[in-house]
């Protein structure tokens, strides 16, 4: 007989995860491996670590070790917030008035606002074990630079963010937040390195990407001594630490005896999406369960739903290794749309490989949409979702009404990454009628593909 379920579970400390699991030791078809942007051939140890902290370069290459202890100090700072709650949003079904039971994995209940921390922290540590002076990296929305300010305020490294310039204009309390805690914040594109210098050149009055913050931070890490840059999605390694949350996840599950149906993340680069859904991905990889696992992303970045799979640089600036994912193409300028997160022209080879191999599925939708279903969150739940954790919640309240119409009872698990209370300006947007909706043309897309590598 299954336990009552509570509003809210939770685990104890002793039942949180003592190893990350990396999903990539399941895979029977293994994820391209990272190309040197100069030779154009596989990048080795030595290689990465000239850009990565050592450590996390062999998390980077490794395909084989299943499991990776997670390391006595940082498990003590993941106390600090961990285990996050497993919340049945039992308002919200009795809202929609569905049959479906819908859970929602709540990773917003620590100073970042996000579940960025979870890499963040490991990745300062790794930083802070090689005897490193400080890091650099790059930032959207800025959840992923106000962690990493957090943790290397912890581990007392410098921080250095390029803050993708439309979000360092609409979110100047999260780059407050960032220096406060210590970290240096410069708008991208900047003027300060090469990189910035060239891309403001060729794409005048941009309000940046993903991929040009990523050009400046590798240039700002390579130029210095004592400095690596670390990567706050995309890479099998951020992955692989934020496997936490879905190790939590199905632990809390299965605790109360519950299987879940449908598993549904935001997706931009792949960090919450993949951790929420390594351990049930894993599963179906063995072939011990199947489930429909699904991934949302902004139409105004369709990567997995209008990008192509092929090689390509992870960043504008053509300076990274190159990866096989499925891309917009490098030179892909997304609309200033308000998820900041989410406005990255490439998705995780993980990611992307699983979803080639069809054990995801994906799906697009429109940024008022995606405001529509936020505000009713917020007011039927309680928590003022973060505009890249409402792609989840618009697609798990489509899926409830679906089972509505067909009357059937199913678990649906969604990521809800972060909370909104930085993103006001867009919310402001929203309830003023002021947003709007910028889907790119096949042109604009095939314009960027264009441009592929020839690999």
């Amino acid at each position: 007989m299954q336990k009552e379920i509570p509003y809210k579970i939770y685990l104890e400390e002793s039942e949180m995860p003592k190893a990350w699991y990396n999903v990539r030791a399941d895979m029977k078809n293994k994820p391209a491996p990272l190309l040197n942007p100069g030779t154009l051939q596989k990048m080795t140890l030595d290689e990465l670590s000239g850009v990565f902290c050592r450590e996390l370069a062999q998390q980077e290459l490794d395909e084989t070790t299943a499991y990776f202890d997670i390391p006595k100090e940082i498990l003590d700072f993941y106390k600090m917030y961990r285990p996050s709650p497993l919340v049945r949003a039992y308002f919200l079904e009795k809202a929609l008035g569905t049959p479906a039971h819908i859970y929602y994995k709540f990773e917003g209940n620590n100073t970042s606002g996000s579940h960025k921390l979870n890499s963040a922290i490991a990745q300062a540590y790794y930083a802070k074990k090689q005897g490193l002076k400080g890091v650099t990296t790059e930032t959207g929305a800025g959840q992923w630079g106000t962690a990493l300010s957090m943790a290397c305020s912890y581990f007392n490294l410098d921080c250095q963010v390029y803050m993708v310039k439309v979000s360092y204009e609409q979110k100047p309390f999260r780059r407050e937040v960032m220096r406060t805690y210590g970290a240096k914040v410069t708008p991208s594109p900047s003027m300060e390195t090469e990189v910035g210098r060239r891309i403001n050149a060729e794409f005048p009055g941009t309000n940046g990407s993903l991929g040009c913050a990523i050009s400046e931070a590798v240039e700002a890490a390579v130029s210095q001594d004592g400095y690596r840059y670390v990567l706050g999605s995309v890479l099998s390694q951020v992955l692989l630490h934020q496997s936490v949350i879905g190790l939590e996840t199905k632990a809390a599950l299965d605790k109360y005896g519950i299987k879940a149906d449908i598993i549904i993340g935001c997706a931009g680069g792949g960090s919450n999406l993949g951790g929420l859904m390594a351990p049930f991905a894993g599963e179906m990889l063995r072939g011990e369960a199947d489930y429909r696992i699904i991934a949302v992303e902004p139409k105004s970045c369709p990567s997995l739903t209008r990008g192509k799979y092929a090689y390509d640089f992870c960043d504008t600036g053509k300076v990274c290794p190159l990866a096989k994912m499925y891309t917009l193409g490098s030179s892909f300028m997304p609309s200033p749309n308000h998820a900041g997160g989410l406005r990255y022209h490439g998705m995780s080879s993980v990611v992307s490989q699983l979803y080639d191999d069809g054990y995801i599925e994906a799906t697009s939708v429109e940024q008022t949409e995606v405001f529509k279903a936020a505000q009713m969150f917020a007011r039927i739940e309680g928590t003022l979702p973060a505009p890249e954790s409402s792609h989840a919640i618009k697609v798990a309240i489509d899926e409830a009404l679906k089972c509505k119409e067909t009357g059937e009872s199913k678990n649906i698990v969604f990521g809800l990454t972060g909370t909104g209370y930085f993103d006001m300006y867009a919310y402001a947007a929203y309830n003023d009628g002021k947003m709007g909706d910028y889907i790119p043309t096949d042109e604009d897309i095939q314009k960027s593909l264009s441009k592929l590598p020839k690999v």
